[in-house]
């Protein structure tokens, strides 16, 4: 598989790469991140492989992600309707304006118009809601993206961060009113964090909504520095924010530290190809700090998992789900009749009585 192996997205015709370029590391605002030389240079490279679809939003790193995306596009208009762009909405960057961000429509309009200015185009792909506000109602917010749609300053909407039911009851709305769908979730997803199978992932399945997973590698836990059998620090400037792995998130660490060992690739190719293996993902959020990250990430597109691999994997991350996902994998044996699924999968055939059964 290539960067130009494009798939679509959701129940749309809008096609995007099967890993996503996430740029919240550019720029070195917070203290950490990329140089706007080094994020240019990453971004060239994504595109010269086949690339498409970018990711950015209103507050990674202050603003200046947008603004170092809008310099590398910057008289390149041709190249620039050539990629998918996304960025999101709801941060506040402007103290004390209680309308800087949120979800509202004065809240929308001020937003987009501000990150079309620092992205220097005057259209973004994919808009997307990156957090959940229960005061301001869905159809403020979805009249407001739909406008913005009709008006052709954006082309698709997305939600990222959203609970599954407010999400389900945001797209039955949309879709009852004729107003633009929502295509797609961002959700954070990795094999130290599967809750989003429990009721987020089967829906987007169940309402045609794409799936892109950020921080599959979670925060670097992931990347193949951690081991049960390190002492020590670990160089990374994230473990300052984020902390180090729990004693549970050495088991699965190690077990794919040893999965990679036996494939020949490193273990965050491995924990990329795994999530790009799951049922509802479309493409993966992927980011580097430097280059050597971002082709190191790049690899996983030639990792190939053999179901045992993956049956590891699974069964050593194997979330803890509760109502209703744990049941209903209980009870998939009993549903096969109706198509019951387990993890998005056909289930098991286990006929509660065997054909040989004296109470038959």
């Amino acid at each position: 598989m290539s960067l130009d192996s494009y798939v679509t997205l959701g129940r749309s015709g809008l096609r995007i790469s099967p890993f996503t370029l996430g740029t919240m590391t550019f720029g070195e605002d917070h203290g950490w991140g990329s140089s706007p030389e080094e994020s240019k240079s990453i971004l060239a490279a994504y595109l010269d492989r086949g690339g498409n679809s970018i990711d950015t939003a209103n507050i990674y790193t202050n603003g200046h992600s947008e603004t170092i995306i809008g310099e590398y596009f910057a008289g390149q208009h041709a190249q620039r309707d050539r990629v998918v762009i996304g960025t999101k909405f709801f941060g506040n960057l402007y103290e004390n304006d209680p309308n800087g961000g949120g979800p509202s429509r004065k809240a929308i309009m001020q937003q987009l118009e501000n990150s079309l200015r620092r992205m220097r185009t005057d259209y973004v792909d994919i808009y997307w809601l990156h957090n959940f506000d229960p005061t301001t109602p869905a159809e403020e917010t979805l009249r407001a993206l739909d406008d913005l749609v009709t008006a052709s300053k954006i082309r698709y909407v997305g939600f990222s961060d959203v609970p599954a039911w407010a999400t389900a009851e945001a797209a039955t709305i949309a879709r009852l009113r004729g107003w633009a769908p929502i295509i797609a979730l961002q959700l954070e997803y990795s094999l130290l964090e599967r809750t989003a199978e429990g009721e987020v992932i089967p829906m987007a399945q169940a309402m045609g909504m794409g799936v892109l997973p950020w921080s599959p590698l979670k925060s670097g836990f992931l990347s193949g520095k951690y081991s049960s059998a390190t002492t020590g620090p670990v160089d990374t400037t994230r473990s300052q924010m984020v902390g180090g792995p729990s004693a549970a998130d050495y088991v699965v660490i190690d077990t794919l530290n040893d999965v990679a060992r036996e494939v020949g690739a490193s273990s965050a190719a491995v924990a990329l190809a795994w999530v790009r293996s799951r049922p509802g993902i479309t493409s993966t959020l992927v980011g580097a700090r430097r280059m050597d990250q971002f082709d190191a990430n790049l690899r996983a597109l030639d990792v190939t998992l053999t179901d045992a691999q993956l049956t590891t994997l699974d069964e050593v991350s194997s979330p803890k789900l509760n109502f209703p996902a744990d049941n209903n994998r209980l009870l998939a044996p009993m549903l096969q009749f109706a198509g019951a699924t387990v993890d998005g999968r056909p289930s098991i055939v286990s006929p509660l009585l065997q054909a040989n059964d004296a109470r038959y």
